[in-house]
């Protein structure tokens, strides 16, 4: 039998069909009394489907529960067998079948309306029910604000919980437009698609009628209510607001979002050729998010965590905002104008808005180094995951909406955007451009595949895209490029370039990069040459640097054209950790920088090197992004070492090296808010020494003070945390005074963490318990929170004191506790160690545990060759190990 490729198999499934109608309702098995959605089953009722309408009445009280009316229409091609609609766990009141009542066939996931109630050609069906709010951040989702008792809801729908707010075909390939009337409190404000049309009193509430959307797919329609805060602006070309809580809203900088967005749409509406459609730009700041972010239609909602700050905002927060901003409006034109037909095309959608956020940043604000950013924070951990066994390719099968977030990662998001960005290399920028042009003008308001895109993107090129699909979408890996050559008498006299990939992965893939040379000189690191090259199987000639000047660096990837990993030779290398200050790019100097990090991962560079290394430059360095990243990596240093459990006269004195380099940083940017905080927060992250704790602690009773710098609310608390997580004598009181101090809801998240953080046997315990249970009634936010702090990697002899456990239960909290929580719980408390017995106890747990569920796998196996990583880091150490 022909194996199809996975699109292939997608249009080949959804061929069968369409046969007829007297086929399909011969061929199509009942759906499976399960939870969630097959793309078999949705192919087969998008086959008969056609014409959707929705009629939405949500009556809100702020209570536990919410009341529903919705009534869809629809074309029928065919009543000869059962339909389903989608409806998570409701009562159901009423349902009313082409206006007769019927009763419900309901099994807390879908309804199932019998043949006989149905009719080929137009139908309408209304269901009237009530549903408690979700506390997930799915669905309609509800929030108490502990500062006012006010009560706030949204809805979140992706990747397919819109059936846990109203009846509906959840599905992206079922199009259809919403009406939407909403009864709610008086004093709250309503957000949808469109913008309301009239506010009527009824009662003690008011009555909000919304007109009906364009076509929308289901994830994409959204609706927000409470008694949110309001900014306006109308001085540019689509009126803009901005929402968020009453208690929070004093952190808000609703001129900075404005400037942003109002950038973004212009920007957008002249690189797509396409106005904006959907007349007016809502963003609404929401508690307890999932996620970054979410581009519904018109009114898109962000977590408040990553976006509300107790003092001004660093570069590189106005720049997280900036780019996520953008990331969420390029969603507008493609992802919610035209929209993929499944799950499978979710990577597209996020390649695309994180590749065209990265570009509007560029293009449309201050923040002109966006590009190397995105290399920073994106792509470089798409390469730590493309290394790995369970890496996968950008375009993977989706069996059904339970698997829709298996593969949301770094390859998804930041592979993707950099295939892309390559791609537009290949094509050049003004065909790219185009071709997206005339791909979102043929697909509007309808649904499209990845063939779609590669089709009109190719047609607009005139050529042929096959290939490149095959190697770099359907296959998963990252091919390693090194520069080969040889110098006689100053001069190269031959020079190519190679590309291996590993035995797991072969794929050799065509791709278009620059090869520059450079010279030391007078202290500075001068461009010799720089190369534009396709290259293509294990070796390429590259003819133009024959007879150049014999070079101290060769970057086979300048400028960051490609998506590969590159290896540096041993005199480029060595350049490189000795004259990291001569050069002068700050992308090439990122690069390298990350080359000498993948060094270390690759047990090719001893971590103790790469730490005297960074400690000889960091504090040289001016660029402000770059500066970030060479912290990061600092820090991530000495996790790994605190994981090992190295300890000796080198790591003491190291550990004291980095706090002075730190603390003595923070005081000499004085005058720079960016890179004092920089400094200071690079501090609070290296700060274990017990005078450096006892600084801390001195900091955050007044008693010293690091001048020009303002201790606000937030980095109380990070240094309370701080404190906590190292056992500081009074930590605990010190924890339940400012929480007393700050009763908002960041606030008591901070002290939960703080408390969790605490190295107590009997606190971990507690909270080991907590995470597990099933009837806890703590909303899942704070679970989460407890989760990623209950064991920070110094405290690997706490882990391994319930390791055992927790590894045990996994399968079954796996089966129990769903996909939303299994995606916070398996990276964050699948037990590693850093030594071969955590090695052998996570070998053994991949090779028993094989009915895992797809993201719960793959987290495990992740977790064992990170723990196999880690030894192996260890072992290449050329220090003493205690």
């Amino acid at each position: 039998m022909k194996r199809l490729a996975p699109r292939a198999l997608a249009l080949a499934l959804a061929s069968v069909f369409t046969i007829s109608a007297s086929a399909h309702a011969a061929t199509v098995p009942p759906r499976a009394q399960v939870s969630h959605l097959s793309q078999e089953d949705a192919a087969a009722r998008a086959a008969r489907v056609s014409n959707v309408a929705y009629t939405l009445d949500f009556t809100l009280t702020g209570k536990e529960t919410f009341a529903n009316t919705t009534t869809v229409s629809f074309d029928l091609s065919d009543a000869s067998a059962p339909l389903t609609i989608d409806l998570d766990q409701a009562t159901i009141k009423k349902l009313t079948v082409n206006g007769k009542d019927v009763p419900p066939e309901y099994n807390q996931w879908f309804v199932t309306l019998a043949p006989q109630n149905l009719k080929k050609g137009h139908n309408t069906v209304t269901v009237s029910f009530e549903r408690k709010h979700s506390t997930n951040g799915e669905g309609l989702h509800r929030m108490v604000d502990p500062v006012d008792g006010r009560v706030y809801t949204y809805s979140h729908f992706e990747p397919a919980a819109a059936h846990q707010m109203f009846a509906v075909f959840d599905q992206p390939d079922l199009k259809a437009t919403y009406q939407l009337t909403v009864t709610a409190p008086a004093d709250w404000q309503v957000v949808s698609a469109t913008r309301e049309t009239k506010i009527d009193t009824a009662g003690e509430s008011k009555r909000w009628t919304f007109p009906r959307t364009k076509k929308l797919s289901p994830y994409n329609f959204s609706m927000h209510a409470g008694p949110y805060k309001v900014w306006e602006d109308t001085s540019g070309k689509y009126p803009m607001r901005l929402f968020a809580r009453q208690s929070v809203a004093s952190q808000i900088k609703p001129a900075e979002w404005f400037r942003y967005t109002k950038a973004g749409l212009a920007f957008f509406d002249q690189y797509y050729g396409i106005p904006y459609q959907f007349q007016k730009y809502d963003q609404i700041l929401v508690p307890d998010f999932l996620y970054g972010a979410m581009e519904n239609s018109a009114a898109i909602t962000f977590a408040e965590r990553g976006f509300m700050y107790k003092a001004e905002m660093t570069a590189a927060q106005r720049q997280q905002l900036a780019g996520v901003i953008m990331h969420e409006m390029a969603h507008q034109w493609f992802g919610d104008l035209v929209t993929m037909k499944w799950w499978n095309g979710l990577w597209l959608n996020e390649s695309f808005a994180s590749f065209m956020g990265t570009l509007g940043t560029a293009e449309a604000t201050e923040f002109k180094d966006a590009w190397q950013a995105f290399y920073s924070s994106g792509e470089a951990y798409a390469y730590e995951q493309d290394q790995k066994s369970t890496t996968h390719p950008i375009e993977v099968p989706v069996a059904s909406t339970r698997n829709a977030f298996d593969n949301i990662d770094a390859i998804t998001y930041s592979k993707g955007a950099a295939t892309l960005m390559q791609l537009r290399h290949l094509l050049g920028a003004d065909v790219f451009r185009k071709g997206v042009h005339n791909y979102l003008t043929k697909f509007a308001y309808k649904n499209a595949t990845l063939d779609d895109f590669i089709g009109t993107l190719g047609k607009t090129a005139h050529r042929d895209l096959s290939q490149w699909t095959r190697e770099w979408l359907y296959q998963p890996g990252v091919n390693t490029i090194a520069a080969n050559y040889s110098c006689k008498g100053g001069k190269v006299d031959a020079f190519a370039l190679g590309q291996s990939a590993s035995k797991q992965f072969p794929t050799l893939r065509e791709q278009r990069v620059q090869v520059a040379s450079f010279r030391l000189n007078d202290g500075k690191l001068e461009l010799l040459k720089n190369v534009p090259i396709t290259y293509a199987g294990t070796n390429t000639a590259v003819k133009e640097l024959v007879g150049s000047a014999c070079p101290d660096l060769v970057y086979a990837n300048y400028q960051n054209w490609g998506y590969a990993k590159v290896q540096l030779d041993q005199h480029s290398f060595e350049t490189a950790r000795s004259h990291m200050a001569a050069v002068s790019d700050p992308l090439l100097r990122t690069m390298l920088w990350h080359s000498l990090w993948d060094m270390v991962r690759d047990a090719k560079l001893p971590l103790n090197d790469f730490i005297t290394v960074a400690l000889n430059n960091a504090a040289h360095e001016k660029d402000y992004t770059l500066l970030g990243d060479i912290l990061g990596k600092l820090t991530g240093s000495m996790h790994y070492l605190d994981e090992m459990g190295v300890s000796n006269a080198w790591t003491q004195q190291t550990r004291k090296a980095l706090e002075d380099m730190a603390w003595n940083s923070a005081l000499a940017s004085k005058g720079d808010d960016n890179f004092q905080r920089r400094w200071f927060g690079a501090y609070l992250q290296l700060a274990t020494s017990q005078p450096a704790l006892e600084r801390l602690a001195s900091i955050l009773d007044g008693k010293t003070a690091v001048d020009g710098l303002t201790i606000n609310q937030d980095l109380r608390w990070q240094i309370i945390s701080h404190l906590s997580r190292y056992n500081y004598p009074g930590s605990a009181e010190l924890v339940k005074t400012e929480q007393e101090r700050d009763k908002s809801d960041s606030g008591q998240a901070a002290a939960l963490a703080s408390t969790v953080v605490r190295p107590d046997p009997a606190v971990k315990t507690e909270w080991l318990a907590t995470i597990a249970d099933a009837k806890t009634k703590l909303p899942f936010s704070k679970v989460r929170t407890a989760m990623f702090s209950l064991y920070p990697a110094e405290q690997v002899a706490l882990s391994e004191q319930s390791a055992v456990q927790r590894l045990a239960q996994l399968p079954v909290l796996d089966k129990t506790a769903g996909p939303v929580f299994m995606r916070a719980y398996a990276p964050s408390m699948i037990p590693t160690g850093c030594s071969a017995t955590s090695v052998k106890r996570l070998s053994d747990a991949a090779t028993t545990m094989t009915d895992l569920s797809a993201g719960t796998r793959r987290a495990l196996v992740d977790k064992l060759e990170e723990d196999e990583r880690c030894v192996a880091i260890k072992n290449a150490l050329t220090i003493p190990q205690s």
